[in-house]
């Protein structure tokens, strides 16, 4: 082939290769759809917060039981009210898990712990070595202990001055006793139990330190048998004002006051913890509970779940409740009190608010206290 016939062959696969390399390229896929634009999701849309639907508290009870009437109940009474303002459910939201026996505090504690419930609350001061054992295995649930200190970053302590209350009871009692002589039955002797004995006392004394204070133990929280014979044998020595703070042991006082009354005798009981009005009323539609010691372990319960849902849950921390706070003192309607014993009661109130009296917490400081009388 002849130099000539070879360069003029190469320009020719040029020019076709020119020619190919501009055509337009061939479709082998559908061109896609175009997408739709997403709307932004509107506020009212949006997931509820955890706060809102996956919150959950617990309550464990002593053995007292949740409708023991006092302490138990009264808590009980304040986890019901945040939860019916949150439209919660019962066993969805919030529930409770009663203790039949000391033995069972650490593994009712446990439960609402491996639940993962947010905020669990434990009613009295005999679940401390609980809460102490079961606080720490769950750092991330806020744990309430009231009537008792455990200093836990995970623990809200909540306390009340219960001696103060007593004291404004222990007023009204010494007001009321015909006999010179009154009674006090705790429960168990314990510290706390004694600061309710000793600001009885100081109320009673404070207003005629003449009275008699006849005082027994029952050794027992929930056992209104024991309760109810103790009162029995008080009345029969000439009681007739008997102030219990012994929870569930506590009810059988009450029963047997209103036994008496049925019969004819004048007798009064003092309530505590709760407004426990209704529980000694009779079938005229009166009641033998002259007043009660109310110690507002609902707002308590109350306080604790609302901070905890905040993020302010007081971890660590100890929150006392005093008469300066309405934390403890007597109902908002006394119908078995007259107008001048309430204004007298709340002489008192101002002076122990304002400092003026000191109430004792200890028979030690209640013996001090009485010397100065």
């Amino acid at each position: 082939m002849s130099k000539k016939v070879l360069a003029l062959l190469l320009v020719s696969i040029l020019v076709v290769a020119l020619f190919a390399g501009c055509a337009p390229a061939e479709q082998n896929e559908e061109p896609a759809a175009p997408q739709e634009k997403q709307e932004e999701p509107k506020d009212n849309a949006q997931e509820p917060k955890e706060e809102e639907s996956d919150f959950r508290v617990g309550f464990v009870t002593d053995t007292g039981g949740i409708d023991d009437r006092s302490f138990n109940q009264g808590t009980w009474e304040g986890i019901v009210k945040y939860a019916d303002e949150k439209s919660w459910e019962e066993g969805t939201h919030y529930n409770y898990i009663q203790s039949d026996e000391e033995s069972q505090y650490i593994p009712n504690l446990s439960a609402f712990g491996d639940d993962a419930y947010n905020v669990v609350i434990a009613a009295g001061f005999l679940f401390e070595d609980a809460m102490k054992a079961v606080a720490p295995q769950y750092p991330d649930t806020d744990f309430t202990i009231i009537d008792m200190v455990v200093l836990q970053p995970n623990v809200a302590s909540v306390v009340f001055a219960e001696e103060q209350g007593s004291f404004l009871v222990g007023v009204a009692a010494a007001k009321a006793t015909k006999n010179n002589k009154v009674g006090f039955v705790g429960g168990m002797d314990f510290d706390l139990i004694r600061k309710f004995h000793a600001g009885f006392v100081a109320g009673v004394h404070s207003v005629d330190k003449s009275i008699e204070v006849v005082d027994q133990y029952a050794g027992d929280f929930s056992n209104p048998g024991v309760g109810q014979q103790i009162a029995a044998t008080m009345y029969e020595s000439g009681v007739d004002v008997i102030y219990h703070a012994a929870g569930g042991t506590g009810n059988g006082v009450i029963n047997e006051a209103k036994n008496r009354a049925d019969n004819g005798e004048e007798v009064w009981v003092i309530g505590v913890d709760k407004d426990q009005y209704e529980d000694g009323k009779l079938a005229d539609g009166s009641s033998v509970v002259l007043t009660s010691m109310m110690k507002r372990v609902d707002v308590a319960a109350y306080n604790m779940i609302e901070a905890g849902q905040k993020g302010e849950f007081p971890g660590g921390e100890i929150t006392a409740f005093t008469l300066a706070e309405n934390g403890v003192g007597i109902p908002e309607e006394n119908p078995n009190l007259s107008e001048e014993v309430i204004k007298e009661i709340e002489a008192y109130k101002e002076k122990i608010v304002n400092g003026e009296i000191k109430v004792p917490t200890t028979m030690d400081e209640l013996a001090d206290f009485e010397s100065n009388l």
